[in-house]
Order: C-alpha cells, then sequence, then structure tokens
C-alpha cells in the first residue's frame, strides 16, 4: 500500500527528515532560532506538530481553527496550545479589515457587518471597498466577531520555516508538496552521493544573501522600480557561482525592464556590469537605440572577436549591417546559410481537430517510412539517456537534497567544464558502439525519474529501436555536442518531425511552418548547423489548398 495511505502522519515524517537532514548538513549555518526550533520541534506531542507542519504547508500564515480538521490530529484547539507556548504561532491575534475579508465567507460579512441588500449582493472587493471607510484599525478576531465559535491563529514561525526550506532545496519554487508528490509516485528522483562539499550554501552569509536577492527580485516582480531596487541590492559577497548566477539572471531581469521603460543610459549600465547570457549583445542594442553609434560599433567589434556562443554570435550579424550604415561604413559581405532543402505542401484544411505539424507527419508518413512529431523531445532523450551519469555527477553545488529534478548549475556557463571527464567518458561510446546498450539500459532502469532532458512520455522502444537504426552515431555526437556548448539555448530548436526509413537506415529531420508562421532564430542556428555538418534537414511550408 502506498506510503501516504498507510500512515496518516506522513507529512510530519517529512518534516522531520527536513530538519534532520538540515541539522546534520548545515548546523554550522544556523542562527540560534533555527537551532533552537530545530530542538525544539521533536519534544512537542505529536498532534501538535501534526497542527504546525499542516498550517505550515498550506498558503499564507492566518489559519480559523474551523477550517484545520484533520481526523488523525483531534482537537485543534488543544494542539495548538503548545505551539502558543513555544511562541510559534498566536491565537486571537490582532487583524485588519483586509485580512479579516481573508479569513471570512460572504455571508458572514453581510451578517456581522448588517450590510444592506445592495451591499450584500455586491461582489467581496466591493463590500471591502465600502467598510474601509466605516473601520479603521486593527481588532483582535474575537473583537471583529465575538459570537463566531470560532478560532484564528497566525503562525509567527512561517519565515523561519520559509527559511529552513530555503535551506533544503536551495531555492523557493520548490515547496512541502515535492515530498508527497513523492510519497504518491507522482515524481520520482535520481539517487545522488552528497558529500559534505556538495551543500549549497557554504556559510550563513550565502543564506543571507539569498534572502537580500529574493526580497529584491520579489520587488522587482510586485512593479517597483528596477533602478530603486538596485540601489539596494547586496553586492557580490562570496565564491558561490551558484548565488552570483541567480544575481546575474536578476540584473538582466532589471536590464529588459529598463529598456522597455526606454530609459536607455540606466539600462547600458546594467547590461554593462551583467554577465548572463545575453546581456552583451542587449547593451549593444540599447547604445544604438540611444543613438551612441560609435560605441555601440565598439561594443560590436569587440564582441565579434569572442562571440559569447551561437545566440550572440547571430544577434551580432544582425545587427551589424545597421550600425555600418549608419556610420557609413562600407557594406560587408554576408556568409551566407548553407543552402537547406525545401519542400512546399498545399493540402485541404482538416474538417476535425489538428495541428499543423501532424498535418504534415500524417501526410508524409508510409508504412515503410514512419514519421513522429518530436520536436525537443528525441535528441534531447537521447542525450539524457546517455550521459545519465554525467548529468548527475555529485559535483560541488549541483545537488543540495533528494528531490532535485536536475542539477542546480544546469545553465551555467561551465556545466560541461565541471563533468568534463564523466561526458568524454559518455561520448566515448559513439566511437566504441557502447552508446546503443547503455541508452536501452537506462531507458529501463531510469524510467520515470526526473530529468531535466528526458521526456519519458515520448520515449519508448518503438522510437527508440528506430532513431538507434538510422541515426548515425557521428551525428548523434554533433548534436549532443552543441547541446552541451549551451545547455540554456540549444535544448530547444530542434525540427519538428523525423522520418525513417529502417530499410535504408536513413532519416531526414522537417521543420513544419504553416501559413504565415516563421524561422525562429533558435530553429534557424539548429538548421543552419545541420546542413553545414551534412545532417539531412529540411522546411516545410504547408498552405491550405483553396
Amino acid at each position: 500500500m502506498n506510503k501516504v495511505l498507510e500512515n496518516a502522519f506522513y507529512y510530519l515524517d517529512n518534516f522531520h527528515q527536513v530538519l534532520q537532514w538540515i541539522g546534520e548538513r548545515y548546523g554550522d549555518l544556523l542562527n540560534e532560532e533555527e537551532r533552537a526550533f530545530i530542538d525544539r520541534f521533536p519534544l512537542l506531542p505529536q498532534a501538535a506538530r501534526a497542527l504546525f507542519v499542516r498550517m505550515v504547508m498550506r498558503k499564507g500564515v492566518l489559519f480559523r481553527a474551523s477550517k484545520l480538521s484533520y481526523a488523525e490530529i483531534g482537537c485543534t484547539h488543544d494542539a495548538a496550545q503548545p505551539l502558543a507556548l513555544e511562541g510559534w504561532i498566536e491565537h486571537d491575534p490582532e487583524l485588519s479589515l483586509d485580512q479579516l475579508f481573508d479569513l471570512l465567507q460572504k455571508p458572514e460579512i453581510g451578517r456581522l457587518f448588517q450590510l444592506v441588500a445592495h451591499e450584500k449582493a455586491a461582489r467581496k472587493a466591493e463590500q471591502l471597498e465600502a467598510l474601509r471607510e466605516r473601520h479603521e484599525g486593527s481588532h483582535r478576531f474575537s473583537a471583529w466577531y465575538a459570537n463566531s465559535g470560532d478560532h484564528v491563529y497566525h503562525v509567527r514561525a512561517k519565515p523561519l520555516c520559509d527559511r529552513l526550506r530555503l535551506i533544503f532545496f536551495g531555492n523557493y519554487h520548490q515547496d512541502w508538496s515535492e515530498f508527497v508528490l513523492s510519497d504518491l509516485g507522482v515524481y520520482r528522483y535520481e539517487k545522488v552521493e552528497f558529500p559534505p562539499s556538495a551543500r549549497g550554501f557554504r556559510t550563513r552569509r550565502d543564506i543571507d544573501e539569498y534572502l537580500e536577492l529574493h526580497s529584491c527580485r520579489e520587488r522587482f516582480r510586485e512593479g517597483e522600480h528596477p533602478l530603486e531596487v538596485l540601489a539596494s541590492l547586496p553586492p557580490a559577497g562570496s565564491d558561490n557561482e551558484w548565488l552570483a548566477s541567480r544575481r546575474q539572471k536578476l540584473l538582466f531581469q532589471m536590464g529588459q525592464q529598463l529598456e522597455k521603460l526606454r530609459e536607455w543610459d540606466g539600462a547600458f549600465r546594467v547590461y554593462r556590469d551583467c554577465s548572463y547570457p545575453g546581456a552583451r549583445s542587449r547593451a549593444i542594442r540599447v547604445l544604438e537605440k540611444d543613438e551612441q553609434i560609435g560605441l555601440a560599433w565598439e561594443w560590436l567589434r569587440k564582441a565579434q572577436e569572442a562571440p559569447e556562443s551561437e545566440a550572440e554570435r547571430q544577434h551580432l550579424l544582425r545587427m551589424e549591417p545597421r550600425l555600418r550604415r549608419k556610420l557609413g561604413h562600407v557594406r560587408a559581405l554576408a556568409r551566407k546559410p548553407t543552402p537547406v532543402a525545401r519542400l512546399d505542401l498545399n493540402l485541404p484544411m482538416p474538417v476535425s481537430e489538428w495541428y499543423v505539424e501532424g498535418v504534415v507527419r500524417d501526410h508524409l508518413a508510409r508504412e515503410d517510412a514512419p514519421v513522429f512529431y518530436v520536436e525537443n523531445t528525441l535528441i534531447n532523450s537521447l542525450f539524457g539517456l546517455l550521459c545519465w551519469d554525467a548529468v548527475f555527477a555529485a559535483v560541488p553545488g549541483a545537488f543540495f537534497h533528494p528531490y532535485h529534478h536536475g542539477p542546480a548549475d544546469l545553465h551555467s556557463a561551465d556545466f560541461q567544464r565541471r563533468r568534463a571527464a564523466q561526458f568524454a567518458a559518455c561520448f566515448a561510446q559513439l566511437e566504441d558502439g557502447r552508446y546503443q546498450d547503455t541508452i536501452r539500459r537506462n531507458l529501463v532502469l531510469k524510467h520515470g525519474i526526473q530529468s531535466p532532458f528526458v521526456f519519458w512520455g515520448v520515449m519508448d522502444e518503438t522510437l527508440l529501436d528506430l532513431a538507434l537504426s538510422c541515426i548515425p552515431a557521428e551525428h548523434l555526437k554533433k548534436w549532443f555536442e552543441r547541446i552541451l556548448a549551451d545547455v540554456k539555448s540549444n535544448r530547444t530548436g530542434f525540427p519538428d518531425l523525423i522520418q525513417f526509413w529502417p530499410a535504408e537506415r536513413r532519416y531526414n529531420m522537417i521543420e513544419v511552418k504553416g501559413p504565415g508562421d516563421r524561422l525562429q532564430d533558435n530553429q534557424l542556428r539548429w538548421i543552419d548547423y545541420c546542413a553545414h555538418h551534412n545532417m539531412p534537414i529540411s522546411v516545410c511550408y504547408l498552405q491550405w489548398a483553396e
């Protein structure tokens, strides 16, 4: 039987697992409040601990006792008493009118405030706006709603628990539901070794810096002006590469917002000091928009000497003709892209439900030449299956806990370099033929385990057999090398369809474009790359017959 169904307190066990993990691995980084909580929490009665975790797992910090009905806990009021004595929750807190409205249902509002007929019919937000003029200040719930027969609890220790969750996961986007989904078998995770060097946070300063960055990120997302947020952005205070990458991403996002606001000087200064991929080409574009053409040209020429990626090279090539023209320079000869086979189809529009790629797939498919809609799934999956051990290598800063969907440094510029030996061992299998056995074995052994590359819903033995039979190892190697060169950019942009001719052991990749659709930048880069390396690829342009 499933663990969740067997054990009514599974969520409490999970919470204890987190506390134990943090205590063992991060004990030297915890502050006094965090250490005291980890020491004291296991000593409370089970019902009190369970109630606390139930509230922590839910959104918000204010809860009505009547909404906290759990059979395994029993009387909520009794369970809450030890928590109040510890100061982790507050019973009957003072509430603003807005907070009260979040807790009350609409009929209760009508009774409590004696609303007239048209006010009762109004929306809750309109009721709140009207009552703000009559009720000021904060009052305890028992004073607002004396005859409710209910209690309200304020979880004062929620920020503390959020910090502990951060220390465990290394981010704020994963929450306690990861445990539940794992218990239910919805998510399965690769088992990775966790040496002391693999800690996400190495010093207390790392934790504090993350919290400061998170606060700035939230202010920015809520609409505060980027330059105001930037003024309080903490300086890079550690050598933690993972933290530094988060800081650079936030800087890049603030630069983009300043661009939208047409604040060219501010945007340029942010991009100038930002190392996030794409920041340099954006800086050049901002200089161009600000009509600082000479400086933009200087930056472009310097960037062309050592482009950071194919994506940047593409952007630079696009900007160069404009800047040359504005400066009156001689027009440079553009490099012509490698010719790509073109397929034009004129088909009747289907009557039933359809999508463009599916229409082309069904039209081209033959019994001896099946066609599959794979887009980004097939090549990524083959890469992920062959390089499974390299992707999940326990290098420092890659995995902090047992619930990682993939390495934390997946999009870092040095992702491949830090695993160079492991990836070299995987690629060697493409040379001696062992790669097929490794891919087939991992398809079975790792099936369903979370991976940033493998799409389990698409990969099956039929597709795998055709791919391994028809795609040469040297083509796989070229694809895999390009993915590793820039994981963030090159995991996408693959052609939509692949057609196999099993009897001839060959294949063709097909990018499909419907009426009015055009090739995107990352698609153009993949098409040019494949054509340049003599890998079969074509672009299909579909038009609907009159």
